[in-house]
């Protein structure tokens, strides 16, 4: 099969049940999605040696995971008992964000990404997951969605805050803090 097809030559792309314009809220919203995977499998590229093991192997599930997210939201009809993300998953990681804040300092004012290459990597993935998720709120807000991605998309750009501040940790590199802001977290 070639790589090219001629199909979206005039604007149109296939999902799972129908053609949308390449602009719809469903394309822009997994188009997102695999942006953000993109953005991953960056950050994997710079997670090396043994120190970032466990963060390599979480990354690379990750990325199986939003090509889950990726194949929920292109579905027009989907029967929920179809749907691959499942509540789980958030659940999931949750537990890697609390084994990141334990391992990371107190945080007390606002983060500006930065900080080792790994680690602004993380934040970029961050904010795209936050797009990502925006995406998909504004999908379903006009058609039904599987809301464990949502959940998901939420939950995952905790982890990549929670993420990037450990890999700073593990290189010795210190957060880059917003120094203008007063101390805003206090607990």
């Amino acid at each position: 099969m070639g790589i090219y097809t001629r199909t979206g030559d005039e604007g149109q792309t296939s999902v799972i049940g129908g053609r949308v314009s390449k602009d719809d809220d469903r394309v822009e919203a997994y188009g997102t999605i695999d942006e953000l995977n993109s953005f991953v499998g960056q950050a994997i590229s710079f997670a090396e040696g043994e120190k970032f093991a466990d963060i390599r192997t979480q990354l690379e599930e990750i990325q199986q995971e939003l090509f889950d997210c990726g194949s929920d939201l292109a579905f027009v009809k989907i029967s929920e008992s179809k749907y691959k993300v499942k509540d789980e998953l958030a659940e999931r990681l949750e537990g890697w964000i609390d084994a990141c804040q334990e391992e990371n300092p107190k945080v007390e004012r606002f983060i500006i990404p930065g900080g080792s290459t790994l680690s602004s990597t993380l934040h970029v993935c961050r904010t795209v997951c936050r797009r990502a998720e925006r995406r998909a709120v504004t999908l379903g807000k006009h058609t039904d969605i599987n809301p464990a991605v949502r959940r998901y998309l939420n939950r995952l750009s905790d982890y990549f805050f929670a993420v990037a501040r450990t890999a700073n940790v593990r290189q010795g590199v210190p957060d880059v803090e917003y120094v203008r802001s007063k101390k805003v977290f206090r607990k």
